[in-house]
C-alpha cells in the first residue's frame, strides 16, 4: 500500500487535516523513527479548510506513538491486588454483561456509569448514548468535556438559545480586534493562533488584546496585555461594558430589536466604574480604558477563549459576560466578529452534538425537555418515559457515587481520570473503592489502568473510521489507514456488542461506522446542528461545516430567511437566535471571585495549563522522543519578587501544598507571571514524575450551571527546598530517636 490517506489530527479542537502515507514509498528510503522503527509519514493536508496544510509538532509526530505501549488484548482480574490475566473478548464481555445485569436487578440502572472522552469519534459517542440513555434508561454518561467545554455550552445555550460557536476560522483573517481571554492559544491552539498572528502582522490597524495573569507567548505579541488577578474576569468584562455604554459604543437598534434583559444588565454594570475595576483586577485605569476603546471603535471584534474562562465556578457567567459585549455592540452574525470558544479536544464538539454529556441528548437536545425526550424515544423505538428527565451523574458525581456505594460499575473510555480529575488523590481513593471498573483504551500502562478490573483494547487514530467536529463546526471523516493492533476494536463496536448481549439486539444492527453515522444524523433534523445532508460517502469527498441539512431542507432555506441557521459559515446572520422569541439574552452577573481565594496560610494562587508539545496526561506525547526532549520535566513559574522573599532560586526544588495535597517542582523564576500567582503544567501523572500531579492540589468546586470544576485556580503555600531539607532532617532525627527507643525496649 502506497496511497496517502486523508484524516484528522487527534489532539486539540482546531481540527487540522493530515495526509498520512505508509513508511515505505517507491524509490524512497523507509521512514523510520530515531530507534529505526518504521513509522507512517504525516504532513498537513493543504486541502483541509480549517488548517490549510499547517500542522504543529504534536500533529507532525503523532505517528510515532501508534505502536508504543499498546493495549493489545482484553485483560481481567477479580480484584485490584491481583495481576491481570489475558482473556478472550467473549470472556471479558460476558463478565461485563453479567455485572450490568446484576446491578440493574439489585440497584437499578443508575448504578451504572460511563465516563467518555473528546477522543471518541461521533459514532462512538452516539452508540454510548443509545445504550445508556435509551436502552438502560440512565443518563449516567458524562465525558471529560465536563472538565473542558461545559461552561461554553451553558453560556451559548443561555445567551443564544443553542450550543455551537457562531464563528468560523475565516473570521481570524477578517477581524480588526481580537479579544483573547483565558487562552494561551499560541501554545494550546497554535494553528488558529498562527493564522490570527499573520493577519495581525499584515494589518497594523488590527488590535490584539490578551487577558491572562501570565505573559504567555500569546500575550507577547499583543497590543495590550491585561495581567488581571485570577478570578476577576467578570469585573473586567463588566468594567469594559460600563465604559462602552458610558461612551456610547452601543448598538441601540440591535439591542432593542434582537435582545432581551438589557435593563438588568445595565443596572449591574453601573456598579463597575473604571477605578473600582482597575483596583480589583490589578491593572491600570488607562489599560482598562484602552481595551474598551479598542473594542468600541472596532467594526469587527472577535473574542476567543478557552479553559481560563471555562474552568471556573463562574465559568458560565464569564462566557455570558463575553457574549454580553458582543450583544451590546452588535458584534455577532457578521464576518470577522462574534464569540468564539476554542474547543479543547478533537471531538468535544461531536460529543456535544451527539448528546455526550449527562444533561444532553443527540441533536442539541436536553434531558429535562419533555418534548425533546419524546422525540428521541420515538426515533429509537423505546417505551415512552424510558429516558430519564433528570441529569445523570457528572464526572465528579461519579466519584462521589463511588464513595457512597451508589455507583456499582464505572466504564471509562479513552480518558485518564486518575490524572485529570480535580482533587485527584480523593478521586484515586474513590476509584480504589469501585466494585467494578471497565477501562477501555488504546494504551497500557496508564495511571487509570491501575484502578481497573477489566481492560478492553481500543482501536485508535488511524485504525478506525469515523467522524469528528472541530471548533468551527467542520465535520471531517477520519479514515482508517491500517488495521488495529492485536485484538483491538473500535469503541462503538465494543459498546454495541455489550448492548446486543444485554438483549437490545435490534437497537444495534450496525455493520460499520457509516451505518451508525447514517442513523445518528437523522436525529439532527431541524435542529440547530442539522447534519442530515452528511454521510460518510459525502464526507469522503472532503470536510463540511454544519449546518448541512439534506437537499430538500437546503432548497427550503434558499426560499426563506426565517431560520436561525441561514449561513453555513456563520450562525445568526439574520440576527434571529435559537430562543423561543428569537432574541438573544443579556445576563446580569456580579463578580464572586475565586472559590478558594488566597489567605495568610495559603497566600498564592496556583494556576495550570498546557505546554506546546504535550497533550493532556501524556498518554501519547510522553512516548514521543522529540516532545520529551522539548519538555523534559515540569516546573513552577514564580515571580522574582515572590522568589526573593522565600529565598528561592532558579531550579530550586519547591514543595507546593494546598488543602488537599502536595507536589514538587523545580522553580522557574520569571517576570512572565504576576506576583502572587504561580503556574505549573498539568501533564505529569504518576507514570511520568514523582509527586508532580497538578491535580493533587486542585479542588472540585464547580460552576452551578455547567458543573465544570474550577481547575484553573486554587490557594497554595510554598516550602522552599532549604526549609524542606531542614524539616526532613528534624523528622529523620525524630524517627531515628523513636526507632532507637523501640530497639532499647525490645532488647531489654
Amino acid at each position: 500500500m502506497t496511497d496517502t490517506t486523508r484524516t484528522l489530527c487527534p489532539y486539540c479542537g482546531v481540527g487540522c487535516g493530515l495526509d498520512v502515507s505508509p513508511p515505505a514509498q517507491p524509490g524512497k528510503a523507509i521512514h523510520r523513527d530515531s530507534q529505526g522503527n518504521p513509522i507512517w509519514k504525516v504532513k498537513g493536508d493543504r486541502n483541509h479548510p480549517s488548517s490549510q496544510g499547517m500542522v504543529c509538532v504534536k500533529g507532525a509526530t503523532i505517528a510515532e506513538s501508534i505502536d508504543k505501549n499498546r493495549l493489545r488484548y482484553p485483560m481481567l482480574r477479580d480484584s485490584l491486588d491481583q495481576p491481570f490475566r489475558r482473556v478472550s473478548w467473549d470472556e471479558a464481555l460476558t463478565h461485563i454483561v453479567s455485572r450490568m445485569r446484576s446491578l440493574c436487578a439489585t440497584q437499578g440502572a443508575d448504578a451504572i456509569c460511563m465516563y467518555g472522552s473528546g477522543q471518541m469519534q461521533t459514532e462512538d459517542y452516539y452508540v454510548a448514548q443509545k445504550l445508556l440513555k435509551g436502552c438502560l434508561g440512565t443518563n449516567n454518561f458524562d465525558s471529560n468535556s465536563r472538565l473542558c467545554m461545559s461552561s461554553a455550552v451553558a453560556g451559548y445555550v443561555q445567551s443564544l438559545g443553542a450550543d455551537g460557536p457562531p464563528c468560523c476560522y475565516e473570521d481570524l483573517d477578517l477581524t480588526d480586534c481580537a479579544f483573547i481571554i483565558g487562552s494561551n492559544a499560541a501554545e494550546c491552539h497554535p494553528i488558529v493562533f498562527n493564522r490570527l498572528q499573520k493577519h495581525h502582522k499584515k494589518n497594523h490597524n488590527v488590535k490584539m488584546i490578551v487577558v491572562d495573569p501570565r505573559r504567555t507567548p500569546t500575550a507577547e505579541v499583543a497590543d495590550l496585555h491585561l495581567a488581571i488577578h485570577p478570578g476577576t474576569d467578570i469585573d473586567l468584562l463588566n468594567g469594559i461594558a460600563h465604559l462602552l455604554l458610558h461612551w456610547g459604543y452601543f448598538e441601540s437598534e440591535f439591542v432593542s430589536e434582537c435582545t432581551a434583559n438589557f435593563p438588568a444588565f445595565a443596572e449591574v454594570i453601573s456598579h463597575y466604574p473604571p477605578d473600582v475595576v482597575a483596583r480589583r483586577c490589578g491593572i491600570s485605569v488607562e489599560d482598562l480604558e484602552t481595551s474598551a476603546r479598542y473594542w468600541g471603535t472596532s467594526k469587527r471584534v472577535l473574542s476567543l477563549w478557552s479553559m481560563g474562562v471555562n474552568q471556573s465556578t463562574e465559568g458560565t457567567a464569564k462566557v455570558r459576560g463575553i457574549i454580553n459585549l458582543h450583544l451590546m455592540t452588535g458584534q455577532i452574525g457578521k464576518p470577522g466578529c462574534g464569540p468564539f470558544s476554542l474547543t479543547g479536544q478533537p471531538n468535544a464538539m461531536g460529543g456535544r452534538e451527539s448528546g455526550g454529556l449527562c444533561n444532553l441528548l443527540p441533536g442539541y437536545r436536553h434531558v429535562q425537555n419533555a418534548q425533546e425526550r419524546a422525540e428521541v424515544e420515538k426515533f429509537w423505538g423505546i417505551p415512552a418515559g424510558r429516558i430519564s428527565s433528570n441529569w445523570g451523574r457528572t464526572a465528579w458525581d461519579m466519584i462521589t457515587g463511588l464513595e457512597t456505594g451508589d455507583v456499582g460499575l464505572l466504564w471509562i473510555v479513552a480518558t485518564n481520570p486518575a490524572v485529570s480529575l480535580p482533587d485527584v488523590k480523593r478521586a484515586q481513593a474513590a476509584l480504589l473503592r469501585s466494585p467494578f471498573t471497565v477501562y477501555q483504551d488504546a494504551y497500557y500502562p496508564t495511571e487509570t489502568a491501575a484502578y481497573a478490573h477489566v481492560l478492553l483494547p481500543a482501536a485508535q487514530w488511524g485504525e478506525k473510521t469515523g467522524t469528528m467536529t472541530n471548533s468551527e463546526r467542520v465535520v471531517t471523516l477520519c479514515q482508517a489507514f491500517r488495521p488495529p493492533v492485536g485484538e483491538a476494536k473500535p469503541d462503538w463496536e465494543i459498546i454495541a456488542e455489550v448492548g446486543r448481549r444485554l438483549g437490545f439486539t435490534d437497537k444495534f444492527p450496525f455493520a460499520n461506522s457509516a451505518e451508525v453515522y447514517a442513523e445518528y444524523v437523522q436525529l439532527t433534523r431541524d435542529r440547530p446542528c442539522d447534519m442530515t445532508g452528511l454521510s460518510h460517502a459525502r464526507l469522503a469527498q472532503g470536510p463540511i461545516q454544519w449546518p448541512y441539512p439534506d437537499e430538500a431542507k437546503q432548497e427550503k432555506l434558499a426560499e426563506s430567511l426565517h431560520t436561525v441557521t441561514v449561513s453555513v459559515k456563520r450562525l445568526y446572520t439574520n440576527l434571529r437566535f435559537a430562543t423561543p422569541d428569537g432574541r438573544a439574552r443579556f445576563s446580569a452577573y456580579h463578580s464572586r471571585g475565586l472559590a478558594e481565594p488566597p489567605d495568610a496560610e495559603y497566600p498564592f494562587v496556583l494556576t495550570n495549563g498546557r505546554l506546546y508539545g504535550h497533550w493532556h496526561t501524556q498518554t501519547r506525547t510522553g512516548r514521543i522522543e522529540k516532545i520529551k526532549q522539548m519538555h523534559p520535566q515540569p516546573f513552577l513559574e514564580i515571580h522574582p519578587r515572590d522568589a526573593a522573599k522565600l529565598k528561592i532560586q532558579e531550579n530550586d526544588l519547591v514543595e507546593v501544598r494546598s488543602r488537599r495535597g502536595k507536589a514538587h517542582f523545580p522553580a522557574k523564576v520569571t517576570k512572565a507571571i504576576a506576583p502572587g500567582t504561580l503556574f505549573i503544567p498539568m501533564h505529569w501523572g504518576a507514570l511520568w514524575g514523582d509527586e508532580t500531579e497538578a491535580n493533587a492540589l486542585t479542588h472540585p468546586e464547580r460552576d452551578p450551571d455547567s458543573h465544570q470544576p474550577e481547575l484553573k485556580a486554587c490557594a497554595v503555600q510554598l516550602i522552599p527546598a532549604a526549609l524542606k531539607t531542614n524539616a526532613s532532617k528534624l523528622t529523620d532525627n525524630f524517627q531515628q530517636n523513636q526507632s532507637n527507643e523501640i530497639i532499647v525496649r525490645i532488647t531489654s
